[in-house]
């Protein structure tokens, strides 16, 4: 999600598209949410772990 979220944030960018933008940074954000949690040990959505 992390990687989805910068290339969202690239193409977003260069295109000039705001949504685009804003998405980007929606999933960068829940992806590294996501990768703090899971580097704790905390399970989120039932599974310990997320690939």
């Amino acid at each position: 999600m992390i990687v989805l979220g910068i290339i969202l944030l690239v193409v977003g960018w260069l295109t000039g598209i705001q949504i685009v933008w804003t998405l980007g940074i929606v999933a960068l954000v829940i992806g590294v949410i996501l990768a703090i949690l899971g580097m704790i040990g905390r399970p989120v959505g039932g599974r310990k772990t997320w690939y």
